[in-house]
């Protein structure tokens, strides 16, 4: 039991959502497992509200995330359905029948060879098969990330979000749909209709289901659902359903569906393209009916037939055609923008966070972010904010094209890892005031006077945390010209070298050692005005979408 936590149990549906979940699951092990500094505050955020206690057969203590993910046949590769942490070499060879046996043995899949370096450095697993859990710092999470052997990067390696996943789940996590397949021509799960037959079907609704129980009756408060659902393929149907199951059973708790599309596609696939776009608009529809609301993410330009460039980030190099980094940065975004309902002081209820987004059934947000944080050292938070100015210099991260004219009526802005002592200016007494903001006397009223400054007309709810984004091995190296703690320098930092591929990480160390912190993130979460992404199929025409849905749904 998670006491006194405000619980969030997290859906994972669909294999892109399989990448944003895996590097989302790393980060908080690394964020768990790392010793605090003592500049860092130690209990901004509770783990609580993502993890549960539990005990292995042989007594020994675990934490394993509230999960349930929903894939592929074929798309776990070395990572058993079951997971390892609960494996027991002696009932796994134990026989109850004495008659005559015939042993069909599977070949095993081998383990990524980089993650197995870095796992074996750990020391996870002991000779005589029995899982061995190591001291738990404050009782909770996994032993301290070790640097002692980095694994070479894994780009070149990763053909599933398991050949990079370092957590251990527990063995209701992981639910299977095996009359698809993950890779291969024909048996794909491709349409939307499709996906909505799959928990039609009293096999998989009911392993659903069960999944669902076992994890809610043992919350003591659960606040809500966290749905990780891949939009542009047949999983946005299956998504709808599970939204449909979740609004049914457990009425007035917050149902928040993150929306995951890849970064990337191409004209030369025109068929894949109108079933990318009509999953995508048929998933938008239907989840918003069922969920507090619905938050597309994607480093895609465009939700349209045409494609548009990837997003750009000025000190980030990534590679807009691989899941493992889109994944990565949508992970680390994820991991900030979900900050107010896992806040350990006075967290904002998934429910409050949704009714502040939505006004008169318009529940389809973007987001948007600054990563990392422009912060150059020397320089103050109110002196950064006003280099940033206005929501333009803003990423979007929801593939609806620039915001620019775009009128926001709420927002939720979340500013993390900016050191208490750049909070508030330093100005020499006497010294003009170059901007009001150089005037507050707290790091809080300098983010809150900053919005209000740039949108006085928007209701704004932020949050400033000294706690940084942690990010430890697997996580691609996707840094450019920062510091050690995330700040950024005229020149990449010294002793650093850059890779082939020109991706530097934040610091190397002469042991060649991963950035332990990706400093700080500034994340803002939009509700549209009327008209745009999501909305407008409402507005133009019900009853035409509705009968094309039919169809589309009967293809499946």
């Amino acid at each position: 039991m998670a006491g006194g936590a405000r619980e969030v149990l997290t859906l994972q549906l669909g294999h892109f959502a399989g990448f944003v979940g895996a590097h989302w699951w790393n980060q908080q092990d690394a964020a768990l497992g790392r010793a605090t500094s003592a500049q860092e505050s130690l209990g901004e955020l509770c783990p609580d509200v993502l993890y549960r206690t539990g005990q292995t057969l042989h007594g020994q203590e675990t934490y394993t995330p509230r999960l349930i993910l929903m894939d592929l046949k074929g798309s776990l590769n070395s990572l058993k359905q079951e997971g390892g942490l609960y494996w027991d070499k002696q009932l796994d060879a134990a026989v109850a029948w004495h008659g005559k046996l015939t042993t069909h043995k599977e070949e095993v899949y081998p383990q990524n060879p980089h993650l197995q370096d870095l796992l074996s450095a750990e020391g996870v697993r002991s000779s005589d098969g029995f899982w061995r859990v190591k001291s738990i710092p404050n009782g909770k999470g996994p032993p301290p990330v070790t640097t002692a052997a980095i694994p070479k990067p894994l780009e070149s390696s990763v053909r599933v979000w398991s050949d990079f996943l370092r957590v251990h789940l527990h063995p209701r996590s992981i639910c299977m749909i095996q009359k698809y397949n993950h890779d291969g021509e024909t048996g794909r799960l491709e349409a939307f209709g499709q996906g909505e037959s799959v928990l039609k079907e009293p096999r998989y609704l009911e392993e659903l289901e069960d999944r669902l129980h076992f994890y809610v009756e043992e919350c003591d408060y659960l606040q809500g659902f966290q749905i990780l659902c891949d939009l542009h393929d047949g999983f946005s149907g299956v998504g709808a359903k599970a939204a449909e199951l979740l609004q049914d059973e457990y009425s007035g708790r917050g149902i928040i569906t993150w929306g995951l599309i890849p970064g990337s596609y191409s004209l030369g696939e025109p068929q894949k393209n109108i079933y990318r776009l009509l999953n995508t608009a048929f998933g938008l529809v239907r989840l918003t009916a069922y969920s507090s609301f619905v938050c597309p993410l994607s480093l895609g330009g465009s939700l349209g037939l045409r494609p548009q460039p990837p997003v750009n980030f000025p000190h980030l190099h990534y590679d807009a055609t691989l899941p493992f980094h889109c994944s990565a940065i949508l992970a680390t975004a994820l991991d900030t923008v979900t900050v107010p309902y896992r806040l350990r002081s006075s967290p904002v209820s998934m429910v409050h966070l949704a009714n502040m987004l939505t006004f008169s059934g318009k529940k389809v947000v973007t987001a948007g972010a600054v990563i990392p944080f422009p912060l150059v050292p020397g320089q103050s938070l109110p002196d950064a904010l006003v280099q940033l100015g206005g929501a333009t210099s803003w990423t979007p991260l929801s593939a609806c094209g620039n915001p620019l004219g775009t009128r926001c009526f709420a927002q939720s802005v979340v500013l993390r890892g900016i050191d208490r002592a750049c909070h508030t200016s330093q100005l020499t007494p006497g010294t003009p005031l170059p901007s009001p903001l150089h005037a507050c006397t707290t790091g809080e009223e300098v983010l809150a006077q900053y919005l209000h400054q740039q949108q006085p007309r928007v209701t704004s709810s932020s949050h400033l945390l000294l706690t940084p984004c942690r990010v430890a091995p697997p996580y691609p190296y996707l840094f450019s010209s920062l510091g050690q703690q995330g700040m950024v320098l005229d020149g990449p930092p010294r002793g650093t070298e850059y890779d082939p591929l020109g991706l530097t990480p934040l610091f190397l160390h002469s042991s060649a050692q991963h950035p332990s912190v990706w400093g700080s993130v500034l994340l803002f979460v939009l509700a549209p005005d009327p008209g745009r992404l999501g909305h407008r199929a409402h507005q133009t025409g019900p009853a035409t979408l509705g009968q094309l849905l039919g169809c589309w749904g009967g293809t499946g």
